[in-house]
């Protein structure tokens, strides 16, 4: 009976030693259709990180590094000066493009842009006054024959005259112009004439702002 006792205890004892198997049910609506168990619902308010929604972030590529201080003053002023000098080159460039950003204040406007069009896209006598001119002060000078100083001062005058004509052509089309496009401008559109009249004055290649027609075009 002792033994029985003792075997009875054993059990007991076997029995609350062994420790129960984990089982782990998974929902029927986690399976795949193949048999592939999904991954575990997330808590509410998770976000995925991109690895996991499968995206990749670019590589930041190099961006400009800082310039380094000057080590002196004398490369603190070379440094200077070579910006004055980039701001100086950028700035010409912009006046000779008609930028208006880079104008001087006598050219600015776009009354001023359509008053050089208009001279820019006509043939000026006004333009070949200057190379003339010499000319006729070389052939009237007197060591020049009097048939020469005679045909040189006969052809300056004619050239004047000429050249006052054009000119007064010149400024009826730009006083035109400037009433057509800009009717309520309270300028007097004479100002805009003389303006274009000076401009006339300077050969073509030497005008600034550049050019922005050609010869011949419609403005």
């Amino acid at each position: 009976m002792g033994l029985a006792r003792s075997a009875n205890l054993c059990e007991v004892t076997s029995l609350f030693s062994r420790k129960p198997a984990t089982t782990t049910t998974v929902p029927a609506d986690e399976k795949s259709d193949a048999g592939v168990v999904s991954a575990p619902a997330r808590p509410r308010g998770y976000t995925p990180s991109k690895k996991e929604q499968g995206k990749v972030t670019p590589k930041r590529s190099g961006g400009t590094k800082a310039e380094p201080p000057p080590a002196n003053r004398k490369e603190a002023a070379k440094r200077a000066r070579e910006k004055q000098r980039a701001a100086r080159a950028e700035s010409r460039a912009g006046m000779m493009a008609g930028k208006d950003e880079y104008l001087l204040p006598r050219d600015k406007g776009p009354q001023k842009a359509l008053v050089r069009n208009v001279v820019d896209a006509r043939r000026n006598l006004a333009s070949y006054f200057i190379g003339a001119a010499v000319v006729f002060l070389i052939g009237s000078s007197g060591g020049m024959p009097p048939v020469v100083r005679s045909v040189a001062n006969t052809l300056s005058t004619l050239m004047v005259l000429a050249l006052i004509v054009d000119s007064y052509l010149l400024s009826r089309r730009i006083s035109a112009r400037i009433k057509e496009h800009f009717p309520k401008d309270s300028k007097s559109p004479r100002s805009y004439a003389y303006y274009g009249i000076l401009r006339s004055l300077s050969p073509r290649r030497m005008r600034m702002p550049n050019p922005q027609v050609k010869l011949g075009d419609k403005v």
